[in-house]
């Protein structure tokens, strides 16, 4: 257990929580929302710190970035929990684990993950599988260490962060894939137990500090896909940034979502195709193996830049951050 960062000290030993928007009070002997920060008489303690519950050294594309550093690997970490309930959640095995009074994990320090991810002759460390923001310390620690030794570090996170929590490890984080669930609060009530408006403004944030930021969204038949909700999101990071990549990403039934059928791919299709009509220049597919929407095109001419088969590049053809055929400049970190 290691003293939790961000958090001021309330009267009759409360605490509040800064990590992230839900900025829980938190009475003495009870969790946040996360099920992973406990006050203990007044000092809020973090219990996954060095409690990895999952290691795996992962093609970045999973994550997935598709414009950071293509072809390379990522040692990737978890802990238990998460500040979300998203009903449809593809790791509630561990990601809600500690609300069975569970935090289970193999011990690991900032120093043994980063030499394991020098092992794996990993580029990048990725907090990713839960919710990065969690365990916030254990994170911040290995990202501090892990650039130090010239590796980078990468967030797949819900976005839900405050801006104390991302300004005080910009400096250390290269890039990160934020999932823009819907484009409307009552699903992320409903379907998250969050709020959009938090996850927008993290959108904003990173795009000022300079992270590389890419985007995804998984597309629920009835849930979030609507035209206009589609056009207003897309017109939303198009108004950030037209380079951002905009990942659109097939369901499955899953956990307590299983009464919804899978995506169409067409719904994904239609999807895209409403992407580059708001301006952004890169929108893919994903959950489709082997669709034309996982593979990269010039923005500019529209020639074959990478071509990948799911998380596999199979060929990029980037040469100095740019397209071979015509020259333009290809937003991402390629080296």
């Amino acid at each position: 257990m290691k003293e939790a960062y961000l958090y001021e000290k309330l009267k009759n030993e409360n605490v509040r929580c800064f990590l992230c928007n839900h900025k829980c009070i938190i009475k003495d002997g009870e969790k946040g929302i996360c099920g992973v920060r406990e006050n203990h008489s007044g000092t809020l303690i973090s219990l996954v710190y060095g409690k990895v519950i999952a290691t795996h050294p992962d093609p970045i594309e999973k994550k997935p970035l598709f414009h950071f550093l293509p072809g390379s690997r990522s040692y990737s970490i978890a802990t238990v929990g998460c500040n979300f309930r998203c009903l449809f959640c593809q790791n509630a095995d561990i990601s809600q684990m500690p609300f069975d009074n569970r935090i289970m994990g193999e011990d690991m320090s900032p120093g043994q993950i980063v030499d394991k991810a020098l092992d794996t002759n990993s580029v990048t460390i990725a907090y990713t599988y839960t919710e990065p923001t969690i365990y916030f310390e254990l994170a911040l620690d290995t990202a501090r260490l892990a650039a130090s030794k010239g590796l980078k570090n990468v967030f797949v996170s819900n976005g839900y962060m405050t801006e104390q929590c991302l300004k005080e490890i910009s400096p250390d984080l290269h890039a990160a894939n934020v999932d823009l669930k819907a484009f409307n609060d009552r699903f992320y009530k409903e379907q998250c137990g969050a709020k959009l408006e938090p996850v927008l403004k993290t959108l904003e944030i990173m795009k000022e500090t300079g992270v590389w930021l890419e985007v995804t969204t998984l597309l629920i038949p009835g849930l979030n896909d609507s035209p206009q909700e589609l056009r207003d999101l897309a017109r939303f990071l198009s108004d950030l940034d037209r380079d951002i990549p905009w990942h659109i990403s097939r369901f499955y039934p899953t956990y307590r979502l299983t009464n919804i059928h899978p995506t169409p791919p067409e719904s994904i299709r239609r999807a895209r195709d409403i992407g580059y009509e708001a301006g952004l220049k890169y929108v893919y597919s994903g959950n489709i193996p082997g669709d034309d929407g996982e593979k990269t095109f010039c923005h500019n001419c529209g020639k074959l830049l990478i071509d990948r088969f799911g998380f596999s590049v199979i060929q990029n053809k980037i040469k100095e951050n740019q397209c071979p055929d015509c020259g333009a400049d290809i937003p991402g970190v390629w080296d």
